[in-house]
């Protein structure tokens, strides 16, 4: 018993580094990664950078958006969701 009790402090932070830190990430990384596959042609997106545009070309990998100066290939990655989202809210 007492061995055990030797082990609950870790074991205690171990549960609340959990719940505070690894589940919420891992939530975000789930919602990002549905929120790029869910892109489609035609919509408005701001990248993690900052950029504007409006979707293009889509491939598995990336994406081709266009901006006021001209067209860019980027990483499906390289969008910001809480941006883009916001972006579409405002619309609203």
């Amino acid at each position: 018993m007492q061995d055990i009790m030797k082990f609950a402090p870790y074991l205690l932070m171990f549960v609340v580094l959990y719940f505070f830190m690894i589940m919420p990430a891992q939530k975000k990384a789930k919602r990002e990664k549905e929120f790029a596959q869910s892109l489609k042609i035609g919509d408005k997106i701001i990248t993690i950078g900052g950029i504007h545009g409006k979707v293009t070309e889509i491939s598995e990998a990336t994406l081709v958006i266009e901006t006021m100066s001209g067209k860019l290939k980027i990483d499906r990655s390289a969008i910001s969701v809480e941006k883009t989202a916001a972006l579409n809210a405002k619309k609203a």
